[in-house]
């Protein structure tokens, strides 16, 4: 594979159109990062892949996008999230994450239907991900599962925040909103968060 972040390219796939050779790399690299762990997402959840590939079809990052309407203050808002994000581990610490996910971050803010990302990461991430153009929600809890069976980012063992881009008119009263407050989010017992 190129070592020169240059010679790579971010492509996007509804996740079931990934190339099958990229699919068994993704899949590979999620196992690695998440032992485990399932590959794929909720159909219902309408899963983007975005990969950052070479030339001879490498991943060397990737992740996925999920899609669900949650409801928050007597308003329907329509909401993405990131979910798998992952780099090579020979690759990691060359700024190939970060460009995935402000990437991403383009692709969700060009996109009429949404109105906004949020998601969880562990404490640690918080900064990368900010650096990617999604501060961290002081206070604000994601409550993911099933109704019957929530999972939620401060339940126990959990160390996570959760980051967010707003794409509304706006977006000052939008994050207010979410701002320190527990989020249905619901994604169901496949992403039981994302």
């Amino acid at each position: 594979m190129s070592a020169d972040p240059g010679a790579l390219r971010v492509a996007g796939f509804a996740e079931a159109a990934v190339p099958p050779a990229q699919a068994r790399q993704v899949a590979a690299l999620e196992a690695a990062a998440w032992p485990g762990s399932s590959p794929g997402h909720d159909p219902a959840l309408a899963p983007r892949a975005l990969l950052l590939t070479a030339r001879d079809g490498t991943v060397a990052a990737a992740l996925a996008l999920l899609y669900k309407e949650i409801e928050v203050a007597g308003r329907t808002y329509r909401a993405a999230g990131l979910s798998g994000v992952v780099t090579r581990p020979e690759l990691r610490g060359r700024g190939l994450g970060g460009r995935l996910v402000a990437a991403a971050r383009a692709e969700l803010a060009a996109d009429p239907a949404v109105d906004l990302a949020l998601f969880s990461c562990d404490r640690p991430l918080s900064a990368f991900y900010r650096a990617a153009g999604f501060p961290p929600l002081p206070g604000t809890v994601l409550v993911g599962g099933t109704p019957g069976e929530p999972l939620a980012t401060d339940g126990p063992g959990f160390d996570k925040v959760v980051p967010a881009a707003f794409f509304t008119a706006e977006p000052d009263r939008d994050r207010a909103a979410f701002t320190g407050i527990r989020v249905p989010l619901y994604p169901g017992s496949t992403d039981r968060l994302w």
